[in-house]
């Protein structure tokens, strides 16, 4: 039997799942709101289990990585205005792959549109749901062409909303965002540099983490650094009134050393940039019928995590085994999916908490805390390389 899936968001999630689907034997058809694929974005650190689930996808080949050797230098910026070595994201455990989220739909968009394959996907730019109609044995959906006003009905088999933290599907399928989104007191900003900061090496990375407020700069192999700018709030609705670079202007304000200065220039000159508030994504099931949610749309671990790419390939990647698996019981297909995903994803939603920080710590005495440890842990990593050094071994 032909089985088609709606998938809504052109994104990591969205192109992920999608190849699952078609490697179960589907078709998807995948929409998406924006008039034209996003390239470029910011830092991701794809973990082991991201890189698992780019193999089974049938990305890993195409995949470009931009890791500076051993993990690069990093550099700890602090209070006083000194720089002292550091230890950053890519220094964590599994070796993680630095990429730029573009880098990663890139990988996926070779497959979607065929390049890789000779199989493309359909894709539907400026297209969008209107109304989801679980009928039992399918599901109606209205879309609507957001460059011509049009709307029209289709039936599918199976929808899966893909479209992000803030789900247009999950919105219409499960209910209101508030239901389960949970605010984190926080806010983020995102943008690529032009060029490395003055007086640094161009693959170094920085980090000016102070209590309540921290500059990260994320340093690769062959392009210039993204940037992230992260501080705690009390009223995350209020951060949107008014210009978003003045308000990030007079949050760091008093952080004087500067990098922080020529982040804040910058960010003046970035053709685009995030900025947003900080969520997590929590619901007791995933599916409703015929209707799923993955990706950030399902469970946002939030940026802290450092797991939302990782995620997103693993949600497609597993939906394709257990559609394989299951091929005549969506029901069981569907169950066995979040049954496998569900302890994954809980154990690094609440990781994150320990996570924000190491970004942002909360007080002063969590940032004194913060950089005891770290700096412990830098010298133990630093005689382990002089020893694997006089061993002959690589690092």
């Amino acid at each position: 039997m032909h089985k088609r899936a709606l998938v809504v968001g052109l994104g990591i999630a969205g192109m992920s799942a999608a190849l699952g689907l078609r490697q179960a034997g589907w078709t998807p058809v995948i929409v998406e709101r924006a008039p034209q694929r996003r390239t470029g974005g910011y830092f991701v650190g794809l973990m082991t289990e991201g890189r698992r689930a780019a193999r089974d996808l049938g990305i890993a080949g195409h995949l470009h990585t931009r890791n500076p050797p051993d993990g690069g230098k990093v550099w700890s910026l602090t209070r006083r205005g000194d720089r002292e070595p550091g230890l950053g994201f890519l220094h964590q455990p599994g070796d993680p792959a630095a990429v730029v989220r573009g880098d990663i739909e890139a990988a996926l968009w070779r497959s979607i549109s065929g390049e890789a394959t000779g199989e493309p996907v359909e894709v539907r730019f400026a297209t969008a749901p209107v109304e989801i109609e679980d009928t039992g044995g399918g599901v109606r959906v209205l879309l609507e062409d957001g460059g011509t006003g049009t709307r029209y009905g289709e039936d599918f088999d199976l929808v899966v909303g893909a479209d992000g933290l803030r789900s247009r599907v999950r919105r219409m399928a499960f209910g209101p965002h508030e239901n389960y989104m949970r605010d984190w007191d926080a806010m983020i900003c995102a943008f690529e540099l032009q060029e490395q900061m003055p007086s640094f090496a161009a693959a170094d990375s920085l980090i000016s983490a102070q209590a309540g407020r921290a500059v990260w700069v994320f340093g690769f192999a062959d392009r210039p650094p993204t940037v992230l700018l992260t501080y705690r709030t009390g009223d995350t609705r209020g951060q949107f009134a008014g210009s978003a670079v003045q308000r990030l202007r007079a949050v760091f304000s008093g952080m004087e050393d500067p990098v922080v200065r020529h982040a804040l220039a910058a960010l003046e000159q970035a053709p685009e940039f995030v900025f947003d508030s900080v969520h997590q994504v929590r619901m007791p099931r995933w599916s409703e019928g015929r209707v799923l949610l993955s990706g950030d749309a399902a469970w946002c671990p939030n940026l802290y995590s450092g797991m939302g790419a990782t995620a997103a390939l693993c949600g497609g990647a597993e939906l394709g085994r257990a559609l394989r698996e299951s091929a005549d019981d969506l029901d069981a297909a569907l169950e066995a999916w979040e049954s496998r995903l569900r302890p994954f994803i809980t154990k690094h939603q609440r990781l994150a908490r320990l996570k924000q920080q190491m970004f942002v710590p909360s007080s002063r005495p969590v940032e004194a805390l913060r950089s005891v440890v770290l700096r412990v842990a830098c010298t133990v990593r630093e005689r382990r390389l002089a020893k694997q050094a006089r061993a002959g071994i690589p690092a």
